[in-house]
């Protein structure tokens, strides 16, 4: 690892920080915003207690901070309402804001590095098919647990949940999140497999 490496992490998290804070002024629905930005919150206090017993790969802290972005975005504004969400919509002629897609397609792309990380830095599994297989049910399971919490939103806040959910009157809603939820947990062990096992190599060793 570079000697600038170390450092990264604390300068990510404190952009991160920014971020929430900036976001927290005037979010379209305070509720939907805590709701939005809560992984954040917890992810940020959990990288900063194991940065240095358990320091992950710089390639995860940036898709996790990329990530983050994603979520505070969509928390402020609500997924329905982010502005680059039209932009997209009317550049690609859409019939929705597809933002609350992107925010699925991360939602697979980043846990999909995150467990192939801690597989094999763990020991549980070699690389292998058989992995490609588990992180790709795991990115799958997180995403049908994500839309449960949704579903309890909904049964807990009715209405009031509807920001949250970003639905936008598609009956196949859930069924797209999980989709895109896949396609990103595809992508990301096919684009960038190789590139994280040069950084866990130089990380712990692993050849």
């Amino acid at each position: 690892m570079s000697a600038r490496a170390p450092r990264e992490p604390a300068v990510l998290g404190l952009l991160w920080l920014a971020a929430l804070g900036v976001s927290a002024v005037g979010p379209a629905d305070r509720l939907t915003w805590f709701m939005e930005v809560l992984p954040v919150m917890i992810a940020l206090p959990l990288m900063a207690a194991t940065h240095r017993g358990f320091p992950l790969t710089p390639l995860l802290y940036r898709l996790a901070f990329i990530h983050g972005l994603v979520l505070i975005l969509g928390g402020h504004y609500t997924y329905a309402q982010v502005p680059p969400g039209f932009w997209l919509q009317e550049l690609f002629d859409l019939a929705r804001n597809p933002y609350d897609r992107i925010g699925h397609f991360f939602q697979g792309f980043v846990p999909a590095i995150l467990a192939r990380e801690i597989l094999l830095r763990i020991g549980v599994l070699a690389r292998g098919r058989m992995l490609i297989f588990i992180v790709v049910c795991i990115c799958l399971a997180f995403s049908a647990f994500y839309e449960l919490i949704e579903w309890a939103a909904a049964m807990i806040l009715g209405q009031g949940a509807d920001d949250f959910l970003g639905t936008q009157g598609d009956p196949w809603d859930t069924q797209w999140d999980m989709f895109m939820a896949l396609m990103g947990a595809v992508l990301a062990l096919a684009l960038l497999a190789r590139r994280h096992d040069r950084e866990l190599a130089d990380l712990n060793g692993i050849a």
